[in-house]
């Protein structure tokens, strides 16, 4: 098929969704300026207040025991792997029934490098996974029988893979590209999920890329993941960010971008950078992170940051604390963003956490419903969060 027929059939879609469905950005809006150096007031938030929370309990057999690190959830199963490199894809359905194991780790051309911090996408429409390692991506079935593969050069060199359809995924290039003497561009990117191929891309200009890497004292390099961020779904609609970036942007259904939200002071006019990092959007609020880049050992993680939101009803920014609901105590909820347009975030949650949360009598509702029925060594509780509609 020629890319301008791609092209237009892209174009159809994204008006169908624009038009046809819940967008929370509207196109009256006006972009949002934020000041990352300021101090913001602290709100504190009830997850279950503006949210749905779901909990799956993993399933735990002889052959089913798991880390419980999730890599993608559709509406009917969830691909779940451990953090150790065994190769192992759990698959589970969204009740927690362990349904099979893939493993097809190893050197061949059917096979996968790793799936340490590698992308893994669930595309339930055509029951197919995909897995990228440095070689290029493979394409299994629920089975882990090899179905094909993407070349590196073509699908390889994207990251932030998100799905856009049955056909495509929407994608972020690993590295700018220089447009000019003066400005660069962060390439993104729709491609097919049958060769890897670019059927459209755009650009954010730039004024340069900024490295997001941070040396210690002790010779060791942190990296700022910025990367996985850079593509958020709002809804219907998406947001596009780069750290290199004064402003984040709205991609509209003709895929040109127009300002969501614009930083002050400039990245550029920083010593150590600050960076704005998108999180989530939900119909009121924009949770965001800044970042800034410098080694603290004083601080979890090595990196300062601070967890901001924008609240879209008040038309103010605040630092905030986020609690879960489900606990008697101030239980914090930290370090999400955005997965999907229907699942918008999970976490899991350790087994044994909550059996001994539940001895002192911190849970309530479903989640003490089913920490009742755990032991110290059962697989961990995904908690999935889900907008309101």
């Amino acid at each position: 098929m020629k890319k301008n027929t791609y092209i237009s059939s892209f174009l159809l879609l994204l008006i169908a969704l624009y038009g046809g469905s819940i967008t929370s950005v509207k196109q009256s809006e006006p972009v949002i300026t934020l000041n990352v150096t300021a101090n913001h007031p602290l709100k504190e938030l009830i997850l279950q207040d503006f949210m749905v929370v779901e909990y799956v309990a993993l399933e735990t057999t002889d052959e089913f025991v798991c880390q419980g690190i999730v890599l993608d959830v559709g509406k009917e199963i969830m691909l779940v792997i451990n953090i150790i490199q065994d190769g192992n894809i759990y698959i589970f359905d969204r009740k927690g029934k362990g349904l099979g194991i893939i493993n097809r780790k190893g050197q061949g051309k059917e096979e996968y490098l790793s799936l340490f911090r590698r992308v893994v996408n669930l595309d339930e429409e055509n029951n197919e996974i995909f897995v990228s390692d440095d070689r290029g991506i493979n394409v299994y079935d629920y089975h882990g029988n090899f179905l094909r593969r993407f070349p590196r050069g073509a699908g390889s060199n994207f990251v932030s893979i998100r799905n856009f359809d049955r056909y495509h995924f929407f994608c972020r290039e690993t590295s700018v590209r220089v447009t000019d003497k003066s400005t660069e561009s962060q390439p993104f990117a729709i491609i097919s999920k049958k060769d890897g191929s670019i059927v459209k891309d755009f650009h954010l200009r730039i004024r340069r890329g900024i490295d997001n890497r941070i040396r210690t004292n002790e010779g060791f390099t942190l990296l700022i993941a910025s990367s996985e961020m850079s593509i958020i779904p709002s809804f219907s609609g998406w947001l596009l960010s780069d750290i290199s970036s004064d402003t984040i942007y709205r991609l509209l259904p003709d895929f040109r971008l127009t300002p969501f939200m614009t930083r002050t002071p400039s990245v550029y006019a920083m010593n150590p950078e600050v960076f704005l990092i998108p999180a989530l959007l939900t119909d009121r609020y924009f949770f965001l992170d800044i970042v800034k880049k410098e080694f603290d050992r004083n601080v979890n993680g090595g990196i300062p940051s601070t967890a901001l939101l924008y609240d879209r009803q008040e038309q103010k920014t605040f630092r905030y604390c986020l609690f879960n609901g489900d606990y008697t105590t101030k239980k914090t909820v930290d370090e999400f963003f955005a997965k999907s347009n229907e699942i918008a975030f999970w976490q899991k949650i350790e087994a044994f956490e909550l059996v001994e949360a539940n001895k002192k009598g911190e849970l309530k509702g479903k989640l003490k419903e089913i920490a009742a029925t755990l032991d110290e060594e059962s697989n961990p509780v995904i908690m999935l969060v889900k907008y309101k509609k």
